[in-house]
Formats: C-alpha cells, sequence, structure tokens
C-alpha cells in the first residue's frame, strides 16, 4: 500500500514554507503550522543536506520535504563533478521519500543553465522542481522564467530580485502574471510577520517562504496571514 501524499496547511489561505538547518528548526516549523519544509545544509546560501538530516526529517515531518541539492557555496556553476554529486543526491533524496528538490545551476553569464537543469529535472521526477534564488541574480527575469517553463520546473524562489520580497512586490506580481498556472511564483526573501500580509496583498501570490533558524519568525508568519 502506497504512503499516504503529505498534506500541506494553509495559513489564511497562503502556504508557508519554512527554510530549515536542523531537526530542531523544522520541527518547531511544523508545530508552527507552516505548509511545507525546504531542508538545507550549512554555508551560505545552504548546501545539500546530509543524508542522516534527511533521513531524520522524513520520518518525522508530515508535511511536504523539499530539500536543497547545492554542493558548494563558491557560486551556481556547475562542473562535471559538481553534477555527478548533484545526481547521486538527486537520487538519494527520490530513494528517501523527499517531495521535491531545490536547485539552481546557472551560466557564466547569470543566465539560467537550461541544458543542466532539464537534465536534473527529468532525474528527479516524480519529485517536485524548484529553482532557489539564484533567479534573482540572473540578468532578465522574464527570461528566466521562459527558460524555466520550459524545462518544466513547478516552481521558483525570488524576491523579485529586490533585496526583499517586499520591495519586488511589482515584479514578482508580474512574473505570477506572466507564469499563469505553469509555475508557481514562490516569494522568499526578508518575509516577516510585520511584512507578509502586505506582500501577499501585493503580489495576490499564495505561497512564502520565510527563514527558520529562529522559529520565531516563521510562527509569526504563519500568525499574521491567519488573521487575514
Amino acid at each position: 500500500m502506497d504512503a499516504p501524499v503529505p498534506v500541506a496547511p494553509l495559513a489564511g489561505g497562503v502556504l508557508v514554507e519554512a527554510c530549515c538547518d536542523s531537526v530542531y528548526t523544522a520541527l518547531a516549523a511544523q508545530d508552527a503550522g507552516v505548509g511545507r519544509i525546504e531542508l538545507c545544509g550549512p554555508g551560505d546560501g545552504g548546501t545539500t543536506p546530509s543524508l542522516g538530516l534527511i533521513a531524520r526529517c522524513r520520518d518525522l515531518i508530515t508535511i511536504p520535504l523539499h530539500i536543497m541539492i547545492r554542493p558548494q557555496t563558491r557560486d551556481f556553476r556547475y562542473c562535471d563533478d559538481d553534477l555527478d554529486v548533484m545526481a547521486n543526491d538527486i537520487v538519494t533524496a527520490r530513494t528517501l521519500g523527499v517531495d521535491g528538490i531545490v536547485l539552481g545551476p546557472l551560466q557564466q553569464d547569470d543566465t539560467v543553465h537550461a541544458q543542466q537543469l532539464t537534465q536534473l529535472a527529468a532525474l528527479a521526477r516524480p519529485m517536485k522542481v524548484v529553482f532557489h534564488r539564484a533567479f534573482d541574480r540572473t540578468p532578465d527575469p522574464f527570461a528566466a522564467l521562459h527558460a524555466l517553463m520550459h524545462a518544466g520546473v513547478d516552481m521558483v524562489l525570488t524576491s523579485g530580485q529586490a533585496p526583499t520580497a517586499l520591495d519586488g512586490a511589482a515584479t514578482l506580481n508580474a512574473l505570477r502574471q506572466r507564469a499563469g498556472d505553469r509555475l508557481t511564483i514562490l516569494a522568499g526573501g526578508n518575509v516577516r510577520g510585520a511584512t507578509v500580509r502586505e506582500l501577499v496583498q501585493r503580489t495576490d501570490l499564495r505561497q512564502v517562504h520565510a527563514r527558520a533558524t529562529d522559529p520565531t519568525i516563521v510562527r509569526d508568519v504563519v500568525r499574521a496571514l491567519q488573521l487575514t
């Protein structure tokens, strides 16, 4: 008998994804009422979490679990050795029952590396494929969005190429309209309880991303949305 598909709770009609780096922060975020966990390992911007961390979180987390696939923090340009590591990590994640992967290969000019992305996305199926905030480094967000849709990416995490998601609200709204139902825009970038309602109102987005290294941040975001 197949395992039940995790159900993602909503806060005020909005799914809150929590970026977590440990079992403790993942459980705290789940208890706070988030709808999905993005699990990352250490390093600036996050790396692929360890096998043990993934397995333990998969055992304990009942909501959808996505994991970062990033072999190094140097940049988002990946050589053949990097790609081999990423491919093996993707296969491991699928074996462990992970629901989605988060990655972001770029070319030397910071445009989306469509060939690498397409290959890794195909390997990941049936898991969801999310493009992370490397998107905010691309020179043209709408060209990047087109490349992601062409590669079959399910979701992109972005601040609208601004310092914060609220600052990028106009671009986020435009990206949402351009993507339609082909790809989900996940708003991330200093999302806080004090600003998340305005962010949702200005963008009409239904998914937001908050860092959970401090569990009170995620708790405040969920509580603010429950008031809408």
